[in-house]
């Protein structure tokens, strides 16, 4: 499986590299984009064969396909790769919603002097380097894997965004990189409490979390928080937050896909793999301050959503409140709450790659992201509504959606260890069911209206101008006009209204894989399940 796992690592690079070259030449735009749609698609099939092959049994492993070799001996740095549930999940949401992204922006309209040869060769440098840091078993190794990912997303904002794309790209970059520097002084502070522990420096994970328990309180806290400064920039937890918005608005939507899709969640996915097990006292110590944090964005995110009137910054600030539902499963130490978040970052993914990709067919009508400027789309496009009902109803986590039982689980594990944030959370999902839904109602329900949707027709004054005039031919021209999900389009969308259901109703395949992991986790924290009323392990 190693082998395997380094193809998965390098063949988006390659792709990558490849279409870079091909966009030198304006001939060879299209077959580039054809060329790394194909490196995308070789690699969900990889992914799939890695998932067959990935074993559940109690006695495997932690990491499987495990891969070392030496990069700066001098420092006990290692190119040393593995695969555990979490990071296996999280790859195969890639590879699945990497192909689903190039298809999508194939008929984007690029910014003048862009090409989409380079924006696939970027789409595909990205997806490269975060199966590096989800599969990175060195720490070091990690931490310049973590660097490098803001490299191509930098690219992707800043030359392919919106009006305010600059803007948007540097201060993604300044907060992400100020994040990594200080993640950079723990790990060369954990480098040299393994040299004073194990009489030689390391970064391997597996040695470190081995000598985790002997650190001392007073040294884990001050790690912790350098690498808790970090993820909770990049997850993104409030304050550390106020990047997000600009750079999901900005970003093209492919971009925002990536962006709050999958690369912020190597913030939570670092929670798990680093600070818990590396840091378990000071996660332990630590913990109500994070469980604080996660409630207020919780809170927060569904406010400010519910305020926005741009729709791409609405689907922004709806991810800082879900994010606030992870960080809460992940620090409230059970099994079940554990295995929640980790669930729910796949589903997260999924739900707002639908969200996002909805949210873009409907600019690519009505040439704006500003909510006011649309109404009574269900009647011009009756499926791109029900699509926008589907990828609502997953975002608030409708049972029967894939988000539900990933909540439920966070819910539910979190009560039996704190009741109080919990409660406190649940007022969020109240908030969640408004904001999405009048969204819903104001630019999908009702009369046509809004410039966007009847554009300079005898209705754009009024809603009221086609119900009293009673002008059919009026409605068809602008139905016509408007148009409805093409059959390319349903087709695009169709895996991921699959995969909604699927995991709605069949999560058990997902868990399996991240339970495990999950198991070992909380031996690695050192917090029992806890024990309800009647004497039962909540598990």
């Amino acid at each position: 499986m190693s082998a395997l796992l380094l193809a998965l690592l390098l063949l988006p690079l390659v792709g990558a590299a490849v279409c870079g070259v091909m966009a030198t030449r304006e001939d060879l735009e299209r077959a580039a984009r054809v060329v790394g749609l194909g490196f995308a698609a070789v690699s969900l099939v990889l992914v799939a064969i890695v998932w067959s092959l990935y074993s559940t049994a109690p006695d495997a492993p932690r990491f499987q396909g495990r891969l070392s070799v030496e990069w700066i001996p001098a420092f006990g740095v290692s190119f040393a790769l593995g695969l555990d549930g979490i990071a296996l999940t999280m790859i195969a949401l890639l590879a699945v919603l990497v192909p689903i992204v190039l298809v999508f922006a194939a008929a984007d309209k690029l910014p003048a002097g862009r090409t989409g040869a380079g924006f696939t060769a970027l789409i595909l440098a990205t997806q490269g380097v975060l199966v590096g840091v989800f599969a990175a078993t060195d720490v070091f190794l990690f931490y310049v894997l973590f660097e490098a990912m803001l490299i191509p997303m930098y690219f992707l904002i800043g030359r392919f965004g919106g009006p305010r794309r600059q803007y948007a790209a540097v201060k993604f970059f300044l907060y992400s990189f100020l994040g990594g520097l200080i993640m950079l002084a723990s790990v060369i502070g954990l480098f040299v409490a393994s040299e004073n522990r194990l009489g030689e420096g390391t970064f391997d994970w597996t040695a470190l979390q081995g000598m985790a328990a002997q650190l001392p309180l007073s040294t884990q806290i001050p790690l912790f928080l350098g690498f808790f400064a970090a993820f909770a920039i990049k997850a993104p937890l409030v304050p550390f937050h106020t990047w997000l918005p600009d750079a999901g608005a900005e970003a093209p939507i492919a971009g925002s896909i990536i962006l709050l899709g999958l690369l912020d969640k190597v913030g939570t996915f670092g929670f798990l793999r680093y600070t818990l097990p590396l840091f378990p006292a000071a996660s332990r110590e630590l913990a109500p301050l994070v469980l604080t944090l996660a409630v207020i964005g919780v809170l927060y995110g569904a406010l400010l959503a519910a305020a926005q009137t741009d729709l791409k910054r609405f689907v922004a600030y709806t991810s800082i409140a879900h994010f606030g539902f992870i960080a809460l499963g992940i620090f409230a130490f059970s099994s079940q709450s554990i295995a929640g978040s980790a669930l729910y970052m796949v589903n997260h993914g999924i739900s707002t790659a639908m969200l996002f990709l909805v949210v873009g067919l409907l600019i690519r009508r009505g040439g704006t992201a500003d909510l006011t400027q649309y109404g009574g789309v269900g009647r011009a496009a009756p499926l791109l509504a029900g699509m926008f009902l589907v990828a609502g109803l997953s975002t608030i986590a409708l049972p029967g959606t894939n988000s539900f039982i990933s909540e439920f689980l966070v819910l539910l594990g979190s009560f039996a260890r704190q009741p109080a944030f919990t409660v406190i959370a649940t007022v969020g999902i109240v908030f969640a069911a408004l904001y999405m839904l009048w969204v819903f109602q104001r630019t999908m329900t009702g009369p046509l209206r809004g410039a966007a949707v009847v554009g300079d027709g005898p209705g754009a004054a009024s809603a009221a101008t086609f119900t009293d005039t009673g002008d059919d031919s009026w409605m068809r021209r602008t139905t016509a006009r408007f148009g409805d999900l093409t059959r390319g389009e349903v087709a695009l969308l169709t895996p991921l209204v699959a995969l909604i259901l699927v995991l709605g109703f069949f999560p058990g395949p997902v868990l399996e894989v991240l339970d495990p992991t999950v198991a070992a986790t909380m031996s690695e924290v050192g917090v029992p399940d806890p024990v309800t009323p009647n004497g039962v392990v909540a598990r």
